[in-house]
């Protein structure tokens, strides 16, 4: 007969003939390495094949899988190209956060020379992803979109962190028209605070608003003319856009800062 006894995480087994038999129980994986496995298994892949498309060794996912170390935000990103960014969130819950967290890195900026550079402190960068659409200025056509939260980012770029109070809330689109200018340019890139919501902390700012009926991105600046809020371009000779109850329009995102090609 064998009689099991607990001694801390130890099983200690005891056959018929007294002898003792040390047993240390699995320990129980974390949730996203089942997941992974689940995952991959879903795709009908061996280790070795998902490897080779995310350009990993099977040796790695096996870790992952039995939970001995977590992916890189890096590798969840290269799963999000393969298998669609929208999909890899869903059966990976864990991966949006890792995205978040992982979104800023500390980086030395050092000049060319043979100065000593021990005094440079380290600046914190933020990765903002720069997803495949324009938001137009008024007169302008630009994309229509139905969902921003399943488009696939077609790359990611560096910014300053002190340029992102939100970085995990912080997207950048490219622009179509000019009648924003001189501020913002017809092809210039723009980051949207995708948090920044409130119309009447909004009042002055450049928005990028969306409407919910033809999916049409507009951006420009919310203004309010005794009880009306307008969104309104630059160039005065082109149309303002009436928002408030009942209106089509919402505003998804205070744009923070923009970038573009002088001359």
């Amino acid at each position: 007969m064998e009689r099991n006894i607990f001694v801390g995480t130890t099983i200690l087994s005891f056959g018929s003939g007294g002898s003792a038999i040390r047993r240390t129980p699995k320990s129980v994986p974390p949730d996203w390495s089942c997941t992974i496995e689940a995952f991959r298994r879903s795709l009908h892949l061996t280790q070795s094949e998902l490897g080779r498309k995310i350009g990993a060794s099977s040796m790695a996912i096996s870790r992952w899988e039995r939970g001995q170390c977590e992916p890189s935000a890096n590798i969840y990103i290269l799963l999000g190209r393969f298998a669609g960014t929208s999909d890899v969130i869903r059966v990976l819950p864990g991966a949006r956060v890792r995205l978040r967290e992982d979104r800023i890195a500390s980086v030395q900026v050092v000049q060319a020379g043979a100065g000593k550079t021990s005094s440079l402190k380290p600046t914190d960068f933020v990765a903002i992803p720069v997803l495949p659409i324009r938001a137009a200025t008024p007169g302008a056509d630009g994309d229509k979109v139905a969902d921003l939260d399943q488009l696939k980012p077609e790359s990611m770029w560096a910014a300053p962190a002190e340029w992102c109070p939100n970085p995990a809330a912080t997207i950048s689109l490219r622009v179509t028209g000019n009648s924003m200018s001189p501020m913002i340019l017809d092809g210039y890139i723009v980051a949207v605070d995708t948090s920044e919501v409130a119309r009447d902390n909004l009042v002055g700012q450049v928005v990028v608003a969306w409407n919910s009926e033809d999916k049409r991105l507009l951006l420009s600046r919310l203004m309010r003319f005794d009880h009306t809020e307008a969104l309104v371009s630059d160039q005065r000779e082109n149309m303002s856009v009436l928002i408030g109850n009942g209106s089509p329009w919402r505003i998804i995102g205070k744009v923070v800062w923009w970038a573009g090609r002088a001359g």
